[in-house]
């Protein structure tokens, strides 16, 4: 191997993998009523920079409806948001510089109209930056509980039934249906796709 290529190969080794690494991830998609017209998303993200001098990151939206009736995220603030195909990005500035090794924790609310209005209907979250743990969670309204949830695994085209310990019922009479897991693989969608 040549000078410059093991130069290449040991600069792409020190390269970190993204602007920073997932702690902990937890999202939730709140169905406000039982037509499924008004729902939110609720996620708190807490990661560890990668890198110095990082000053703002991307955040992704996409599924039915208004998927971006209303975002909130504190801290930090959206200073441009732009439809690419499907998904919708959202530059998020941190509003102060972050370094190598700062912990930051996200708090995130989207609020989606119209996005869950079929009989069968499905939520879907994708893995893109090393992630050390990963849950997901739908609460139902009293209204119209969950009759069946199944988790969709992409790269292995597995599929579980949600079932049993990922359903409870809440003080207030709502179902809560919750999966997660240790060390998603990136690259990884993860799809919930119920019937209701």
């Amino acid at each position: 191997m040549s000078l410059g290529g093991k130069f290449l190969a040991f600069f792409k080794r020190r390269q970190p993998d993204g602007l920073f690494e997932v702690l902990d991830y937890d999202s939730t998609l709140e169905l406000l009523d039982g037509a499924g017209d008004l729902a939110i998303f609720k996620r708190r993200q807490k990661v560890r920079f990668l890198q110095d001098h990082i000053l703002a990151f991307q955040d992704y939206a996409w599924g039915d409806g208004d998927v971006l009736a209303d975002y909130r995220i504190a801290p930090g603030e959206v200073v441009d948001c732009y439809r690419e195909g499907e998904r919708w990005n959202l530059l998020i500035s941190l509003r102060e510089t972050k370094n190598r090794g700062d912990v930051e924790e996200f708090h995130i609310e989207r609020m989606v109209r119209n996005g869950f209005t079929q009989d069968v209907e499905w939520r879907q979250t994708a893995i893109w930056l090393t992630t050390r743990r990963i849950r997901l969670e739908i609460i139902f309204p009293k209204e119209r509980p969950c009759r069946r949830a199944i988790l969709l695994e992409r790269s292995t085209n597995r599929t579980i039934e949600l079932d049993g310990e990922q359903i409870q019922w809440l003080p207030d009479g709502r179902q809560l249906i919750a999966w997660e897991k240790e060390k998603p693989p990136k690259a990884e969608v993860y799809t919930i796709r119920w019937e209701w």
